[in-house]
């Protein structure tokens, strides 16, 4: 009975998500060392509990479209990584959803990914039960191996602790590198936009921000044609071009 306990345990850690059970797959692989627990048994349940916990990641993320876009939507974190995953895993395929289990994070974001995309449930579940399986034998025969290295429980069970957290830190270098590239390029993509946006074609040298000023100086050029018009240059001249004689002026003629 204590046996089933333990194994229902091992169930209800693994199928959810986010769920930090590294502690206990280590325990799981000392005791299965001592003939506590059946090792075949133990990589049959966490495996096989972890594949049915990604098909209903899957099918929450194609039943729930709009909602996971809007969760997505409340962090930069949460849409950047949407987008990478849903980017690589139409890119690289059943490669890529082995891959991405092991990153931080990384079964509940492949998962909604492929979901929300439409990324087929058959060719998910081969790369589910490949990843699930390399997670499973991978976490729990660090404390399998470790119990025979080490007679002491207590060091077995840390070096598989060591490891983990190793291959976490790796995964977790990886996922920021991704996060970085996917920020750079919606920043150079959001400025691109802006560049090309309408309301600044009118800052160029023919554009419509300058046919204002274009419009004043032909207004002053014409300003200047009718100050050079007739009646501008001086009094006006009479018939013939002669000019009239002011008042107290005596012409030339009149004097011979």
């Amino acid at each position: 009975m204590q046996t089933l306990g333990t194994y229902l345990v091992l169930a209800a850690t693994t199928a959810p998500p986010l769920v930090p059970n590294a502690g206990i797959l280590v325990a799981a692989g000392v005791l299965a060392s001592h003939g506590r627990l059946n090792i075949v048994v133990v990589l049959l349940v966490v495996a096989g509990s972890a594949v049915l916990g990604d098909l209903a990641i899957h099918w929450f993320g194609s039943r729930f479209r709009r909602p996971v876009h809007g969760w997505a939507r409340r962090t930069t974190r949460r849409r950047t990584l949407l987008a990478w995953t849903t980017e690589q895993i139409h890119r690289y395929g059943v490669p890529f959803v082995i891959a991405v289990r092991f990153l931080p994070s990384g079964r509940l974001i492949g998962g909604l990914a492929a979901g929300v995309t439409g990324y087929p449930r058959r060719r998910y579940l081969v790369g589910a039960v490949i990843a699930e399986s390399i997670w499973a034998s991978y976490s729990v025969f660090l404390g399998y191996l470790g119990s025979a290295v080490a007679e002491n429980r207590f060091y077995a069970a840390s070096i598989g602790f060591a490891i983990s957290a190793v291959v976490a830190g790796a995964g977790l270098l990886v996922q920021r590198s991704a996060r970085r590239r996917v920020s750079s390029r919606e920043a150079a993509e959001a400025a691109a936009a802006e560049n090309a946006a309408p309301g600044r074609a009118g800052t160029g040298s023919s554009g419509p921000g300058n046919a204002g000023t274009g419009g004043g100086a032909a207004g002053n050029a014409g300003d200047r044609k009718r100050d050079d018009g007739p009646g501008a240059s001086g009094p006006s001249r009479g018939p013939g071009g002669a000019r009239p004689l002011g008042i107290g002026e005596r012409g030339g003629a009149a004097d011979d």
